[in-house]
């Protein structure tokens, strides 16, 4: 794990068994016994292992007959590194064997994968990767490893793109994992191999040049310094893991640096040049230069275990050689794996630098401690980004790719009236009724309220025409009050025309009312008025058309008629004709008046405020009556049109009232099919038009004559044509 040679390594963890001399000096721990050790070397072979393992537990006779005796005095064993061939272990940290009914010799001095595993994806979750791919030892160590990892994986929301696995003599095998992960998307690998595993990968893809790879690792081969060279260092540079947290050994350094050194090597660099180094020194020549190297003694992060596993070995002979009725053990300690970064430092050295820990015994919201700040990544990034598909922003959805991990998605824009406000939204939730989608579709915002307002341009074209026709209708009033006199202003009634004339100014300013926000009050008075100021117009209309008439029938000899219809009739015509509007209006009123309503059905994505009618069928009684009048009054005008007359008035009221009955029929499919805002303007607009129909058509001709035809204003000429006429 250093930048020793192997057996070096190997050699250290050998001190610490020689360290045990200690327990033998002790007066307390196992007094007067002395612990004694048989070292094998399993030489990387599971073979080797096994054999070694079997040679401890059955004496030296099983060596040479090859069959189990169960002579052999050893007590204990402690077993090497790797899980898949170990009893009671130092580093071996596969979870398999905390399986208690499976393997109820087995006792470990260090922490179980099942920690180390579940925090690998608590690690790769913190930095939002949630694409990886994962590489394996194929045998218990990281089959079981990697398993606990997949599973909390997938727990957390993270995607593992491929998950491959490989043992060190598997080359064929080794290569075609190295493909997998050269065509993979994945930027970040958690590799849970053991430093063999992982020295082949790296030549793999030091062989075929892949790089740009977050590599995280385990406290297999994440402190290993051997693996870091010049040529690796851009593949594991910035990688991070779980390292075993390092123990000093009280007095472990001396001992390894000055007693053991002085009595088992008495070799120095002074007497290279002496007749006797080359007999007695020069096996030792690779092991001399390390003679006063201390540096890395406390980096041993196995060693303490080592340790505490002959510890642990002599305490349980003490308990046995004092066999006595006890009720409980107390426990050793439990260490936790710590994170590590691996980091070149200035001087190109190698560091590996604590960024946090996880300690599995402290509660779940404070095992996971990582200070990012302190992690420097390979090239000076801000660290690598590794998803399957980029984060879909507010105001989109999550939809997963048809075939593909949940981590592969496509971002779809939320549908109109539904937002989402968080990054990486599964679904878009829809707006409660008055409000609306914004733009971004990240913010629900009130619906623009629509009306016909007095700022809009359809609005002052409306307005305007209604004051031209108001601003006419006044000035005829004018023109025939000082005119009151003429034989054509007296003609018909004067009374009635200008009667007409002040409900016609009437008629254009109520569609002032139908303008603006709409409000209780606006809502009762626009349809009221206008249904009343409407009638009055016709009613005097009517009038009109009935003097017409009466006046033919007066000429006939023995006719009397004009006294059932004079000027007190045709008031009180006129009066009653405009009480029985004003009587369905009250009614309408009292009942189900119109309300200012705010409606959402239309438009989805607006409100349009609009005065509900209330009352349908007060609605329809108003405009029935109107039409009503009109269709009577269009009837006796047609009836009159042919009477011989000088200035035959019927002819221009029959015009006025096809005008104003073409216009209210026309209004009727456009005012149902017309949305919003529009449907007032129709309503403004067929006011509009039915006023200068009647006021063009009854009023103009009389103010041409008497502006431009003066002559033509006198009763001699009117009395001429018409005996003209009737001969």
């Amino acid at each position: 794990m250093y930048n020793f040679p192997p057996y070096v390594c190997i050699y250290l963890f050998i001190l610490c068994f020689f360290f045990h001399s200690e327990i033998n000096r002790s007066e307390s721990l196992l007094p007067n016994v002395s612990v004694g050790y048989q070292i094998y070397d399993n030489c990387g072979s599971r073979l080797f292992s096994m054999n070694s393992t079997m040679a401890l537990m059955n004496g030296q006779e099983f060596a040479a007959e090859d069959r189990c005796n169960g002579q052999s005095l050893i007590h204990a064993i402690i077993g090497e590194s790797e899980s898949s061939a170990t009893v009671i272990l130092q580093s071996a940290t596969c979870d398999c064997l905390s399986n208690r009914k499976d393997y109820p010799s087995f006792f470990r001095t260090i922490a179980s994968d099942y920690h180390q595993s579940r925090a690998l994806a608590y690690m790769v979750k913190h930095f939002g990767w949630s694409w990886v791919g994962a590489v394996n030892t194929d045998n218990d160590y990281g089959n079981y490893g990697m398993n606990i990892f997949l599973n909390t994986a997938q727990e957390e929301g993270i995607c593992v793109e491929y998950s491959v696995k490989f043992y060190r003599t598997e080359t064929e095998k080794l290569k075609k994992v190295v493909d997998i992960i050269k065509q993979g998307t994945a930027k970040v690998i958690v590799a849970f191999l053991t430093s063999f595993e992982m020295n082949n990968l790296l030549e793999q893809l030091s062989v075929q040049n892949i790089t740009g790879l977050q590599m995280i690792g385990v406290e297999a081969w994440i402190t290993a310094k051997s693996l870091i060279t010049s040529k690796s260092f851009r593949f594991l540079g910035g990688s991070l893991g779980f390292a075993v947290r390092k123990i000093n050994i009280e007095g472990f350094s001396d001992y390894v640096i000055k007693e053991f050194w002085d009595t088992a090597f008495p070799c120095s660099q002074t007497e290279r040049n002496s007749s006797q180094y080359a007999l007695n020194c020069s096996g030792y020549q690779d092991l001399l230069p390390l003679k006063n190297y201390n540096e890395d003694v406390p980096e041993q992060r196995y060693a303490s275990n080592v340790y505490k596993a002959v510890y642990a070995v002599a305490h349980s002979v003490h308990s046995l050689l004092n066999c006595r009725e006890q009720k409980g053990c107390e426990k050793g300690l439990t260490i936790q794996p710590q994170q590590v970064s691996n980091q070149q430092d200035s001087d190109g050295s190698i560091q590996f630098n604590p960024v946090g820990y996880y300690d599995a015994s402290l509660p779940p919201d404070q095992r996971f401690v990582l200070n990012t700040e302190n992690i420097i990544w390979v090239g000076g990034q801000l660290g690598p980004r590794s998803v399957c598909s980029e984060s879909c922003p507010p105001g989109t959805r999550k939809a997963t790719q048809k075939g593909k991990p949940v981590c592969c998605y496509d971002c779809i824009p939320c549908a109109e009236g539904e937002i989402s406000n968080e990054t990486d939204s599964n679904n878009c939730r829809q707006c409660p009724g008055e409000y609306w989608s914004n733009a971004e579709k990240n913010k629900c915002i009130l619906k623009a309220v629509e009306f016909l307002s007095f700022t809009e341009v359809m609005s002052i074209v409306l307005v305007f025409f209604s004051m031209i026709g108001a601003g006419l209708t006044v000035l005829v009033a004018i023109l025939f009050y000082i005119k009151k006199d003429t034989p054509i202003v007296k003609a018909n009634n004067s009374e009635l025309s200008f009667l007409l004339l002040f409900s016609l100014t009437l008629c254009f300013l109520c569609s002032l009312t139908f303008i603006g926000r709409p409000t209780e009050w606006s809502c009762m008075l626009r349809h009221t008025a206008f249904g009343i100021t409407f009638v009055l117009c016709i009613s005097c209309v009517l009038g009109k058309t009935i003097v017409v008439l009466m006046a033919f029938k007066a000429t006939l000899p023995g006719s009397n008629v004009m006294k059932w219809f004079g000027p007190a009739q045709q008031r009180l015509s006129v009066l009653a004709f405009t009480l029985i509007q004003v009587l369905i209006c009250v009614l309408w009123l009292t009942i189900s008046p119109p309300f200012p309503h705010k409606n959402t059905k239309y438009y989805q994505e607006k409100i349009i405020l609009e005065c509900h009618l209330g009352s349908i069928i007060g609605f329809s009684s108003v405009l029935g009556y109107i039409g009503l009048l009109a269709i009577l009054c269009f009837i006796l005008a047609f009836l009159a049109r042919t009477l011989p007359d000088n200035f035959n008035e019927a002819k221009f009221i029959t015009f006025s009232m096809l005008i104003f009955c073409a216009v209210w029929i026309t209004f009727i499919p456009a005012y149902v099919s017309s949305p919003g805002k529009f449907t007032v303007a129709v309503e403004i607009f067929a006011i509009v038009a039915s006023s200068f129909g009647l006021l063009l058509c009854n009023f103009v001709p009389k103010c041409l004559i008497i502006l431009f035809k003066p002559e033509q204003n006198t009763k001699q000429h009117m009395m001429g044509k018409a005996s003209t006429k009737s001969n």
